[in-house]
């Protein structure tokens, strides 16, 4: 059963690819996230909002950018695999970006809460922060543009379709 107002064929197709890299990424995050460490001593949880960042700041220069960047980029994709699965054209932006957000926030969340039961991690809230802007802030540069971009493609063939061909002139003989 398709979707009201989907594309067909070429829509089937993105929205497989869409969730095949969507699930490749989410076990790739799984298989860096989940992995124990092997380490003589683990550091406190953070569960204070910002504290972590504000240490990360403190470092300096590229290992701070490093670390923040980490924190932003991990789940990132989210913001563009998510909507690509779902596959919707015509869809309200504030409502595809809540959504999306909201999806990365919970995926954040159950990485962290899982965490706790992996041996060398621990729970760091400012992650789940820095995660979900990343989800947030890959879904504002680039799903929107891609999605007007589609909306153009797919109706160029419509309004050549209503405009029809140039008219051609039959020649009739001029009567004697």
């Amino acid at each position: 059963m398709q979707r009201q107002g989907s594309g067909g064929q070429a829509a089937m197709v993105v929205r497989v690819a869409g969730f095949v890299l969507l699930l490749a990424h989410l076990l790739l995050v799984a298989w860096v996230s989940l992995r124990p460490r092997d380490v003589a001593w683990v550091t406190a949880p953070n569960t204070i909002p910002l504290h972590g960042l504000q240490a990360d700041l403190a470092l300096g220069g590229v290992e701070a950018a490093r670390l923040i960047g980490e924190g932003l980029l991990l789940l990132a994709p989210l913001g563009v695999l998510l909507p690509m699965a779902d596959g919707r054209l015509h869809v309200s932006g504030w409502a595809s970006l809540t959504r999306t957000t909201a999806a990365g926030a919970l995926v954040s969340l159950a990485i962290e809460l899982l965490q706790t039961a992996v041996p060398g991690q621990v729970v760091d809230v400012d992650s789940v922060l820095l995660n979900t802007t990343g989800v947030a802030l890959a879904h504002l540069l680039i799903v929107p543009a891609c999605r007007s971009r589609l909306r153009r493609r797919r109706e160029a063939p419509d309004r050549k379709a209503t405009q029809g061909a140039t008219p051609t002139i039959s020649r009739v003989p001029i009567a004697p």
